[in-house]
């Protein structure tokens, strides 16, 4: 009789357990339907006034617009992002601590200088726009495509010096892309940002520069041609609309410098949808769009499954890449 009293016990106690899960689901359910009731911030890992800071902000109208919270900026630079994101990453997974994510998080993580994996510890929600990387001559140079530069550089190994912006950074992985595609030796010259480099390219101390659409004043001033953009499809800024693809021109290489809105792993998912729901009208609003054209960027709309898919393909082709090139190597060098 004991026995049987202690078994029906431990059988009652356990069908509890189950009710239990079932309550907290319903409770997280009920919770994410009035989801969000407070403002939301949302990290960004540089400084203030940058292209990923002010991309943000230009947010901030169509969240009030279209979820009724604002945005609240917080701005934690260093590290090359890396403290931006480790503060995202170790945040509440609830909501209302978001982060601006890209291609330099894929990056970081595959550098591997990092408190914590990026591409398993937080998950994109958006890709809100496109950088085009660009591939340039100054204006007085014979070349007018890729195939005429690249017959030039095979007829003169190491001759051609290609500029970017920092080693490792995604217009320096662009040339070496291009390099080992086309079959060329060109030498790569790093600069601490674009200025630099198109004033050295406008010098003659380089002969190629890989940068972004910053360089777009140098273009309709006629001081630079762009011979290729490496996207995978043509660039809707006017100043590069006209111009083809390294596709285009029989060069297999495509890459270019994404930005959007990330959250840490497990998030509810009810919050989740909610949020790409948000976003989408945020990013596909007509204000917002022409606000972030005018900076020289492309709107490039991707809801989650997208940007998720494109954020693991990319990192297993970056890492093949990087390690096989020898950047990686690079970079712990210049690390130390």
């Amino acid at each position: 009789m004991y026995k049987k009293l202690i078994y029906l016990v431990i059988m009652c106690f356990l069908a509890t357990i189950p009710m239990a899960g079932c309550y907290q689901q319903e409770r997280e359910r009920a919770v994410s339907m009035k989801y969000p009731v407070k403002p939301i911030t949302v990290i960004v890992p540089y400084t203030a006034g940058g292209s990923t800071d002010i991309m943000v902000r230009a947010m901030e109208k169509g969240a009030m617009k279209y979820m009724d919270q604002p945005l609240i900026i917080t701005n934690i630079p260093g590290g090359g992002g890396n403290i931006g994101w480790n503060e995202l990453a170790g945040a509440n997974p609830d909501g209302y601590t978001l982060g601006a994510v890209g291609t330099g998080t894929i990056l970081q993580t595959l550098y591997g200088q990092t408190r914590y994996h990026y591409v398993t510890a937080l998950e994109p929600i958006v890709q809100v726009a496109d950088f085009p990387i660009v591939v340039a001559v100054r204006a007085d140079q014979p070349w007018q495509n890729i195939g005429e530069l690249i017959k030039f550089a095979k007829a003169h190994p190491g001759e051609v010096k290609f500029g970017h912006s920092g080693v490792g950074l995604a217009v320096h992985i662009t040339g070496e892309m291009l390099a080992k595609e086309a079959g060329i030796g060109i030498v790569p010259v790093p600069f601490r940002g674009d200025s630099e480099g198109i004033a050295a390219l406008l010098g003659g101390h380089i002969q190629l520069l890989f940068g972004t659409a910053g360089i777009k004043e140098q273009i309709t001033g006629g001081n630079v041609r762009v011979l290729a953009v490496a996207s995978e499809k043509r660039s809707t800024i006017p100043e590069l609309k006209d111009v083809p693809t390294l596709k285009e021109q029989g060069i297999n290489v495509a890459f270019s410098i994404w930005q959007g809105i990330g959250a840490p792993k497990t998030m509810p998912s009810e919050v989740k949808v909610r949020l790409a729901e948000v976003f989408k009208n945020i990013v596909n609003d007509p204000d917002f769009k022409n606000h972030v054209e005018k900076m020289g960027m492309s709107v490039e709309y991707m809801g989650p499954q997208e940007i998720s898919e494109k954020w693991i393909t990319e990192s297993g082709r970056l890492d093949t890449f990087l390690k096989e090139s020898g950047i990686v190597d690079q970079i712990a060098t210049q690390k130390k």
